[in-house]
């Protein structure tokens, strides 16, 4: 597994996956740590240098942003990974790191559950490496947790939680668990990589505004097959085949990002849903992927349920991989296993807890899909 030294302090001052897939539906791999706010917080003009006005300074916030089975998940702790984004992304980004927040609650429950434990010694060690490299660095560790907002106890409850996924990832990952897992998914691992777009709709959990929702992303779909059908037909009646894919292409690819652009919810809206080249494996959640890597450049899927909402996925490029032996992408496999192991968990637990969110300041959350004719974009 990878070592939990920095990269590990990192996932925890961020707090959260810090939805880095804010512009990808999803998550990066839990076997290691994710991309999230560095320990250090970027240098920043001094207070009115550059005609800048003084910052106004932070308060922590108090409160409770949800509980699972019982147990807070502070306001805090939402707010650590939420600041970094712009306001134009905190509605969604809030979602993410929410939807991670509670799965890491649920997972250590489940670990505890399980009686998984760290050695004392080991926590210890590993905040001394953490002090010792901030030290080289010039940089103070009480500070930094002060620019967190993460009191040391809070620090080390997170640091303990990490430590033991990462035991238990590695029990259950055995080099046998490992060769099996690549031996039964070969295109995982060759290098395949696609270019796709798609549309995001939030509907919640209210089963009407789901019905809906799915309604609109298929009612979408049928519209974009039928114009691209009907820029195939324009063509001259001596058009050859290539012609005719190609007129096909470009009215489905222009098409579905306009009504990217007006309906999705995911910031890559303004690229008409672009998310450009993604593997397999630990760029999407599993759902999304799968659906993805199924289909064909410029063929579409029906609708994708994630955790973040409802997909509708056009596939626009696929680069071909070439077969990989298990000791060459070892490290991948383990990533991938770690994903899969921490989905497992999550499908066990989360069907059983008592989970309550919090409505935040300006009401419950918002998440209702568009409603309305399906029409094609102008």
């Amino acid at each position: 597994m990878r070592k939990l030294t920095r990269g590990a302090a990192a996932l925890v001052l961020g707090s959260a996956l810090a939805a880095s897939a804010v512009a990808q539906p999803p998550g990066a791999p839990p076997g290691g740590a994710p991309p999230v706010a560095p320990l250090v917080p970027p240098v920043t003009p001094a207070p009115g240098a550059g005609g800048l006005p003084a910052p106004k300074p932070e308060v922590r916030p108090t409160g409770t942003a949800a509980t699972v089975n019982g147990q807070a998940i502070p306001e805090v702790a939402v707010y650590r990974a939420l600041r970094q984004f712009p306001d134009a992304h905190k509605e969604m980004a809030r979602k993410e790191i929410m939807a991670h927040l509670i799965e890491n609650a649920l997972i250590d429950q489940y670990l505890t559950a399980l009686k998984v434990t760290v050695e004392e010694k080991d926590v210890e060690k590993l905040l001394a490496d953490l002090k010792k490299e901030l030290t080289d660095a010039k940089k103070d560790y009480a500070k930094e947790l002060e620019a967190m907002m993460l009191t040391e106890a809070e620090f080390r409850v997170e640091v303990v939680a990490q430590m033991k996924w990462e035991k238990f990832v590695q029990q259950q990952g055995t080099d046998a668990a490992l060769k099996q897992l690549f031996d039964g998914s070969p295109d995982v691992f060759d290098g395949t990589m696609v270019r796709a777009r798609h549309i995001l709709m939030t509907p919640g959990t209210d089963e009407a505004k789901q019905k809906d929702a799915a309604q609109k992303l298929r009612g979408i779909k049928q519209v974009v097959e039928q114009e691209a059908a009907k820029a195939v037909a324009a063509l001259p009646p001596t058009a050859d085949a290539l012609a005719k894919e190609q007129a096909k292409a470009n009215k489905t690819d222009e098409l579905f990002a306009a009504y990217a652009k007006e309906y999705s919810v995911c910031p890559s809206k303004k690229d008409g849903g672009d998310l450009n080249f993604f593997p397999r494996a630990g760029a999407m959640v599993e759902p999304f992927a799968k659906a993805a890597f199924a289909i064909k450049p410029y063929e579409m899927t029906d609708v994708v349920a994630t955790e973040f909402g409802y997909h509708l996925i056009l596939v626009t490029a696929r680069r071909q991989g070439a077969p990989k032996k298990f000791e060459e992408v070892k490290e991948d496999v383990r990533m991938l296993y770690a994903m899969r192991l921490r989905e497992a968990v999550i499908a066990q637990m989360k069907p059983k807890a008592q989970i309550v969110i919090a409505p935040t300041a300006g009401g419950a959350p918002a998440g209702a899909a568009p409603t309305g004719a399906v029409v094609p974009p102008k």
